[in-house]
């Protein structure tokens, strides 16, 4: 008899870990690919291009004078929290012309972070109209760039005009800790999101 045969016959049953989508979005330029490289446990897959003379007029590169490339399709991690649930990340890209590949990205997706900048907040907006619009539960991570908090939570929730039970965090997206802690928050508002009686 062999190894596996004796493990069943022995009633061993080892259920493989609750696998859940989460998307990360937000504006062009505000640390999606950061995040998903830093917390990802697995070399991150990335779909990065350069900027080139093509992109001059359409993409909107103020506030953003060190950004020489963009994800043009997704980026994809993975991260284990704990023995019975992974995490896939799939980050979207944030420029408007590639907004179309979102309404694919979203199957299956059981929540979101979207990712802000204090310095550009107006960028989203529409990530925030995206999941409000179709009820998937998200938690909103401010990407403070160098440490700089500019804004209280309080002043960025209103400008955002987010629902209150919508978490906000201040984060730091090249950190890794910070942002497995987004993710927690994420994970505990889709279990309180879940078990919410429906109106």
């Amino acid at each position: 008899m062999d190894y596996a045969s004796s493990e069943h016959a022995a009633g061993r049953t080892d259920a493989a870990p609750l696998a859940v989508k989460i998307l990360v979005a937000g504006g062009f330029g505000v640390g999606k690919t950061t995040l998903v490289g830093a917390v990802s446990e697995v070399a991150p897959l990335h779909t990065e291009e350069y900027l080139t003379l093509a992109s001059v007029g359409v993409d909107d590169l103020e506030g953003l004078n060190s950004k020489f490339t963009t994800t043009v399709a997704l980026d994809f991690g993975r991260i284990t929290i704990s023995d019975d649930l992974v995490v896939f990340l799939f980050g979207t890209p944030g420029q408007e012309r590639f907004w179309f590949m979102w309404n694919d990205l979203v199957n299956g997706a059981m929540g979101a972070v979207v990712l802000v900048d204090t310095r550009r907040l107006d960028v989203s907006f529409a990530s925030i109209d995206f999941f409000e619009s179709r009820g998937i539960p998200f938690v909103v991570g401010v990407n403070c760039f160098h440490g700089v908090r500019d804004r209280s939570a309080e002043e960025i929730r209103a400008a955002l005009a987010l629902d209150p039970q919508v978490p906000l965090l201040l984060c730091d997206a090249r950190d890794r800790g910070a942002g497995r802690d987004v993710l927690l928050a994420l994970v505990d508002h889709l279990m309180v999101s879940q078990s919410a009686p429906s109106v």
